[in-house]
């Protein structure tokens, strides 16, 4: 064998959480005891023949593909989520419905404190070919491009077989908290969260590209839910003017703001703090394009507050939340409602049905009733 130690097992229970197995259920389906099946999993043992073909069979693999040496997985076809750049190599890759989406791991989507574990990479343009059955790329092609394919579809290589992942877009950087409750499910179940707007989220899921959407005020603003769609609480907060601590006194709304010719940070068309930002600035007669910084896109609530706790800025539009977290002094605007819009299509689907079980949880609870300017008490609830 060529293979380091415990790749086996690491192989064996790859598999088993790709398909949504729990250790019991591929054990009564293979008709061996649960305890063969961790003793594979954890590397204690090398199993018999007989229990490496029934585990093989109840998983749809050959025992080579199973317990042999590893070979590099086939590309799949996947749908990008959000542009993509020359640069974009490393992918979470996911399954939503029917099909495989690719999140780019860059920036915001890709770093927490450090970086993020990849789940397949994008191949060459001759690979995606192969992919698609397509004829070879022209020259110049761009890699990962899949010709004749919508633009956004490219081929992925995974690593390691794909596991059932929840994907989540918006906007509130309290939703990676969901990582932990669903990591614990049996069998458990991964979290990809795609950092954006309002808008772009409820596109996202309009498209079936992601399990749920994080939007303000569901159905208001002349947003368009998907047809049939749950609408599940999450958190509430305020949503205000972050500014820099040492202009607390001098700044006390917009107006200010504007008088005295501060910079500030915006975001991104389509969300809901860029909306905030138009809306009190048609209250006051300000014309917003002239505000200094008023072109600038920053990518989220953190980010904003990042950005003014930098320097980079005086102030700018965010929940309250991120303006604590970066010691910052705020200035409430709007009261803010952050719902979770759950296409229909997925209401059933393993990874959604874990996700109202982790909602109501009492250790997420009290990670959002930890977290300063957070209000948890809808998280779970059934809004639609």
């Amino acid at each position: 064998m060529t293979e380091a130690p415990g790749s086996t097992g690491a192989h064996l229970r790859l598999a088993r959480q790709a398909r949504g197995f729990s250790q019991q259920q591929l054990a009564s389906m293979a008709g061996v005891s649960r305890q063969a099946v961790s003793a594979v999993e954890s590397g204690h043992s090398d199993p018999s023949l007989r229990v490496a073909l029934a585990i093989a069979r109840a998983l749809g693999l050959s025992v080579e593909e199973l317990f042999g040496p590893g070979e590099p997985a086939a590309p799949v076809l996947a749908t990008s989520i959000g542009p993509l750049t020359a640069a974009d190599q490393r992918m979470t890759l996911a399954a939503v419905g029917e099909r495989f989406v690719a999140l780019p791991l860059r920036g915001d989507a890709g770093a927490g404190l450090g970086f993020l574990p990849a789940g397949g990479l994008t191949v060459p343009a001759a690979g995606a070919a192969a992919a698609a059955g397509a004829a070879a790329p022209r020259p110049g092609a761009d890699p990962a491009r899949v010709t004749g394919a919508p633009a956004d579809v490219i081929a992925v290589r995974p690593i390691g077989p794909p596991r059932p992942t929840l994907v989540v877009a918006g906007c509130d950087p309290a939703l990676p908290l969901l990582a932990t409750p669903l990591a614990l499910t049996d069998p458990p179940v991964a979290f990809a969260w795609w950092p954006c707007g309002s808008g772009e989220a409820l596109r996202l899921a309009q498209a079936g590209l992601v399990h749920a959407a994080g939007v303000h005020a569901p159905g208001g603003n002349g947003q368009s839910l998907p047809e049939g769609a749950e609408v599940v609480g999450f958190t509430a907060w305020r949503e205000g003017l972050a500014v820099r601590a040492d202009l607390k006194s001098a700044v006390t709304g917009l107006d200010s703001v504007a008088r005295r010719r501060l910079r500030i940070v915006n975001r991104e068309p389509g969300a809901e703090a860029r909306r905030l930002l138009d809306a009190e600035c048609r209250r006051l007669g300000v014309d917003g394009a002239e505000l200094p910084g008023y072109g600038s896109q920053a990518a989220g609530h953190l980010q904003v507050a990042s950005a003014i706790a930098a320097g980079l800025a005086d102030a700018g539009v965010a929940s309250e939340p991120a303006a604590r977290a970066y010691g910052l002094a705020f200035v409430p605007l709007a009261e803010e409602r952050f719902s979770l819009i759950i296409p229909a299509a997925h209401t059933a689907s393993r990874e959604v049905q874990a996700l109202f079980k982790v909602l109501t949880s009492p250790w997420l609870l009290a990670q959002l009733a930890s977290l300063p300017g957070y209000d948890a008490a809808t998280c779970g609830d059934r809004l639609s």
